[in-house]
């Protein structure tokens, strides 16, 4: 299982790299499907590694003095994020695996769309909006994306960068450097609340595949950032979308 979790990580990481993301999406029908996980565990264990990718991902950017001039954008997001963190791990351990299964197959085909859009769409034009209204549909998006974080154990980022662009009108590379910002502790409260319910203790049964899913996830996004340009972004993102596609029809649907 150590040299499963490796390098199936280190394959996902570096995909993910491929297109700027961290392949926590991936890493769930991973973790159920090849590993056998039982599926909340699969999901604490993910929201774990991508704590540990984005925690990296920071420390490796430093602090961006873009944090600090948009902190505005930020919090408002972040009200949003921690909120639907909070609710959904309350939701995850209450419903039967059936409906969490349910839940999970909608939610990865609406990552795969998102996934599968990024290919034909380029983001232009930004929402003007007065500063009331961009705030109030910063914490509804935000709700959303916590919800969808802390049910697939995902950092967020492939909904946050585009709502970061969209809403705010901030630059992508900016975008990518302020997600990483929510992510955390947006995640942090997710696993904190798992932990309250008692579960988060459950994966330490499962040291082995955290510590060697953690390390082959920072190898892998760091290769896949370093070839990041190289290859036709296009194309791995239309092949990834396919895949998560199957993955979630294959574990989640016919379960």
């Amino acid at each position: 299982m150590k040299i499963k979790s490796f390098f199936g990580s280190s394959i996902i990481g570096m995909l993910g790299g491929l297109i700027g993301l961290g392949g926590a999406e991936f890493r769930l029908p991973f973790l159920v499907g090849i590993l056998k996980i039982d599926t909340l565990h699969a999901i604490i264990i993910n929201l774990s590694i991508s704590l540990v990718t984005v925690l990296f991902a920071l420390l490796f950017r430093g602090v961006d003095a873009n944090i600090v001039s948009h902190s505005h954008i930020v919090l408002n997001l972040l009200s949003g994020t921690l909120i639907g963190a909070y609710i959904g791990v309350s939701y995850a351990t209450k419903i039967n695996k059936e409906t969490l299964h349910t839940l999970i197959f909608y939610l990865l085909i609406f990552l795969s769309l998102v996934l599968f859009s990024h290919t034909f769409l380029e983001i232009k034009n930004v929402i003007s909006l007065q500063t009331l209204s961009q705030a109030v549909l910063g914490l509804i998006a935000g709700v959303g994306i916590g919800l969808v974080s802390s049910l697939l154990g995902v950092a967020g980022g492939e909904l946050l960068i585009p709502t970061i662009v969209l809403l705010y009108g901030v630059d992508i590379k900016t975008a990518g450097t302020l997600s990483l910002a929510i992510s955390l502790p947006t995640l942090l409260v997710g696993l904190y609340r798992y932990h309250k319910n008692g579960r988060f203790l459950e994966i330490l049964n499962f040291r082995d595949v955290l510590i060697f899913m953690s390390i082959g996830s920072i190898v892998g996004a760091f290769i896949g950032a370093m070839l990041f340009g190289e290859v036709n972004a296009s194309i791995i993102e239309i092949l990834l979308s396919v895949i998560l596609l199957i993955s979630a029809y294959k574990l989640f649907k016919k379960k």
